[in-house]
């Protein structure tokens, strides 16, 4: 019964990933598609180039689309997944990482913060990711990166695993930005990341990498999935109702399986 329970799971799980929509962003050539994937895994398309960051192989990836472009933000196994960037890659197409990560993926490029370069024809900067609170699991300045990819004119800031460093704040002309929220030890909550978007002001919001519980369960996902102790639905609204009356539009998306 347990494993007819499991295998239902798994499934539904599967047909909502597979289901999960796109959106569309105006830009010079032809919209930009984003899909979000899972938790800090989206997909970006512009004309006929396909961006995939951090896949992850915990997502159903059956629907995703093979890249000229892999960017990899952290050395944790759910942003740097080998499996997933063989699965995912074209050949010969570029992966964008850190020099942390860089043992697990050898053929990678090493980006590290505060670089730029052109990949596959896409602009992309480095942009420190690291933390300012301290406590485990602490992520040192240096470590990770995100990016900023200009794509049509239009510049999309992918943030990593980070907190309102002020390489963020002193971004400007950020169409959309892909940020973290519920980072551990009281990092990037709700009300500090809406203080920091307003600092830049992109035109579009999209959270991810906001479950950490759940995340840490889909890498073994064994049993039933944790209970929502941080209440990761208020978590939300909170964030909603903080920006409530800026000029910033929140897409609010599926990045994890409904419970």
């Amino acid at each position: 019964m347990r494993a007819l329970i499991l295998i239902t799971f798994v499934s539904l799980w599967a047909v909502s990933l597979t289901a999960q929509s796109s959106d569309r962003v105006p830009a010079e050539g032809g919209d930009i598609v984003i899909t979000p994937i899972i938790h800090a895994s989206v997909q970006i398309e512009h004309a006929g180039k396909v961006i995939q960051v951090d896949p992850w192989s915990a997502g159903d990836l059956s629907s995703a689309k093979l890249a000229d472009l892999v960017l990899v933000t952290d050395s944790p196994g759910h942003h740097l997944d080998p499996g997933a960037i063989t699965q995912l890659r074209k050949p010969g197409a570029p992966v964008v990482l850190t020099s942390a990560g860089h043992p697990d993926w050898p053929e990678g490029t090493v980006l590290s913060n505060g670089e730029a370069g052109v990949f596959a024809g896409v602009a992309v900067e480095a942009i420190p990711a690291y933390d300012l609170t301290p406590g485990a699991p602490l992520h040192p300045k240096g470590d990770a990166n995100g990016y900023v990819i200009t794509l049509g004119g239009t510049r999309i800031l992918l943030a990593g695993v980070t907190q309102c460093v002020p390489e963020i704040q002193a971004l400007r002309d950020i169409t959309v930005a892909v940020m973290p929220m519920n980072l551990p030890v009281d990092r990037m909550r709700p009300i500090p990341l809406a203080e920091c978007l307003k600092t830049f002001q992109p035109d579009v919001v999209y959270l991810s990498h906001y479950n950490q519980p759940y995340a840490r369960w889909l890498t073994n996902p064994e049993g039933s999935p944790p209970p929502d102790i941080q209440d990761t639905p208020a978590t939300i609204q909170a964030f909603r109702d903080a920006i409530e009356g800026e000029s910033i539009e929140f897409r609010d998306r599926r990045w994890y399986p409904p419970r």
